[in-house]
């Protein structure tokens, strides 16, 4: 065992982040670096799944909600609470300062997945959810709200920290990508199946001990 990182992995990535890769790899600094790098190779493979369920989803509800009020700018007179008023603000905004001229498909696209999720909560029960909203899901076959917004919220976590450069090698990656395909499955079984013919996460999962054990090269 080792007890010290490439001196220029410190200086580069910043002790205070590797140091949750050490106590990851109890204290074998070759370990943590290893993980480090594998961490960075699954991210990446998160990617691809994670963009077919966030683009999929964000177009299906906005579908939706756009033939509930009959318009592009649904927001303009959906009841969205005080928080989602300011975060459809904020997207406004964000794109007026970017495009000489903002359309609704522009503040469509610039809105977070947590927007969209929250879409889903027990709060818009009333409002989206039963008049509208669980159409969105055509395969869900009358599911539960809770259950559906539950792995949602647990995937815009996955997802910010994959896109913020988190760890994510702590999670159970495996029921992250069940839970990817199965929400996915209920809004475009078609899409699911052949995002799932391109993936190669279980490949990067399979070989996560040959990387920390120096079997494999690190790659990313």
């Amino acid at each position: 065992m080792t007890n010290r990182l490439p001196d220029w992995m410190v200086r580069d990535l910043s002790l205070p982040r590797l140091r949750r890769y050490i106590r990851a790899a109890h204290g074998d600094t070759r370990v943590a670096e290893r993980l480090y790098w594998w961490n960075i190779e699954v991210s990446a493979a998160l990617v691809g799944p994670l963009h077919c369920l966030e683009l999929t989803l964000r177009n299906a509800l906005h579908n939706a909600l756009v033939r509930r009020h009959g318009r592009p700018d649904w927001w303009a007179e959906a009841p969205l609470n005080e928080r989602g008023r300011g975060l459809v603000d904020a997207a406004r905004r964000s794109c007026e300062r970017r495009l000489p001229r903002t359309t609704p498909d522009d503040v469509v696209a610039e809105l977070t997945l947590g927007f969209w999720v929250s879409l889903l909560s027990r709060g818009y029960d009333r409002h989206f959810w039963a008049p509208v909203l669980q159409f969105a899901f055509p395969h869900y076959n009358g599911g539960r709200r809770d259950r559906l917004y539950g792995d949602l919220t647990s995937l815009v976590l996955l997802r910010n920290r994959v896109m913020h450069h988190e760890p994510v090698h702590h999670r159970h990656l495996d029921a992250d990508r069940d839970t990817i395909y199965r929400v996915l499955g209920y809004l475009s079984p078609e899409l699911a199946k052949e995002a799932q013919a391109m993936d190669r996460l279980p490949t990067v999962l399979a070989a996560r001990a040959d990387v920390l054990g120096g079997a494999r090269p690190l790659q990313f």
